[in-house]
């Protein structure tokens, strides 16, 4: 089954899975795919090497989708019916619109973004970019401008980073440390009061800075900002488990990739999330069935026995490598109850162009011959 049946009807498809593995070529492969079929697409990516930029023509990506010129793809054996947009995810800034998204008010707004304490715990919170990655996911869904949303999501050894980002969020804002410190008569006012504090006062005359203020300022803020919050988290939550929403677990046939793919796929079933299928990438298929002596000796050619035995004992490694991949294949069609995964054969170098993704795109829509 091609790719392509698995994504009928689908209006968000997130590629996951760990590092390494080639999701973002997966990711750009899959957009294009889907926009040469006639649909209006957008692929999001958290790739800071800049491969997809690189890969389609782009001089540069930002957090604002951009539409990749159909002419790019003229004369690579894709005929571009719909369109193809890109951006990359910036964490730092797409927190900072969630936060002017939420705000009750311009002053809140602004008071938030200026404030030096903001300003630290949100590159800190927007680094991880799980939230922020399905924030942006979120807010491009409602706008309703696409067809379909590719989310190339980022490598995470621990599955629940991204399946929780909600939870996680909710459960920070709701938590009861911080409902403490945001209590008229808790830690806050207790801290807030000691404005003849030694410390404090010495910090504000040697820096200049008044630390008090900018605490003040960040909880009388943020309190104001809990239930946006609260109600954008939900909404993400909704999103990510959608029937119209499909994960796909990307891997290669290494150990490690495996394990994680397999875990992976475990905690999608624990939290009811969509399945849409299997994708493993750079599989070493079999070049012979035969001896690979008996291989060697068949070649044309006045060649020596020496170049012959190498050729042979490159076969012979080669044969090794492919029984390897066909017993992690077995192992994750069984662990993850995948009867037909996608398979992307190990190509020749990395993709960094159209022609590469082009490859690519043959095998996830299995249009070669």
């Amino acid at each position: 089954m091609s790719v392509a049946d698995r994504l009928d009807g689908k209006r968000v498809v997130i590629c996951a899975g760990s590092g390494g593995v080639g999701k973002t070529t997966t990711s750009a492969a899959l957009a294009m795919g889907l926009a040469a079929e006639g649909k209006r697409v957008a692929v999001i990516t958290i790739d800071p090497a800049k491969r997809l930029a690189d890969s389609l023509g782009l001089e540069d990506l930002d957090n604002e989708p951009r539409l990749v010129d159909p002419k790019r793809f003229k004369g690579h054996g894709i005929e571009m019916q719909g369109e193809l947009w890109a951006m990359m995810l910036d964490a730092k800034r797409t927190f900072d619109e969630l936060i002017a998204r939420l705000a009750p008010d311009a002053k809140t707004r602004d008071e938030v973004l200026a404030n030096r304490i903001y300003q630290e715990l949100s590159g800190a919170v927007a680094g991880s970019q799980e939230f922020t990655a399905i924030a942006k996911l979120y807010d491009l869904d409602r706008s309703g401008e696409f067809d379909v949303l590719v989310l190339d999501t980022p490598p995470s050894r621990n599955a629940l980073d991204f399946l929780d980002a909600p939870d996680r969020l909710t459960g920070f804002l709701e938590g009861r440390a911080l409902k403490v410190f945001l209590a008229p008569t808790g830690l806050a006012a207790k801290v807030m009061g000691r404005g003849t504090s030694v410390v404090f006062s010495v910090l504000r005359r040697v820096t200049g800075v008044d630390l008090l203020q900018d605490l003040s300022v960040f909880f009388r803020a943020l309190g104001g900002l809990i239930d946006g919050f609260r109600e954008r988290a939900s909404g993400v939550k909704k999103l990510l488990s959608d029937p119209a929403t499909t994960f796909l677990i990307v891997t290669s046939p290494e150990r490690e990739p495996v394990d994680e793919a397999i875990f992976f796929r475990g905690k999608l079933r624990e939290a009811g999330m969509p399945f849409g299928g299997l994708i493993v990438n750079r599989v070493q298929l079999d070049l012979v069935e035969g001896d690979p002596d008996e291989e060697a000796a068949r070649l044309d050619g006045d060649l020596s026995d020496e170049l012959k035995q190498k050729v042979a004992d490159t076969l012979r490694e080669l044969q090794v490598l492919a029984a390897r991949d066909r017993a992690s294949l077995e192992r994750l069609m069984d662990e993850l109850d995948e009867p037909d995964p996608v398979i992307i054969p190990l190509l020749d170098g990395d993709v960094h162009d159209v022609d590469g993704l082009v490859l690519v795109h043959e095998h996830l829509f299995e249009t070669t011959g």
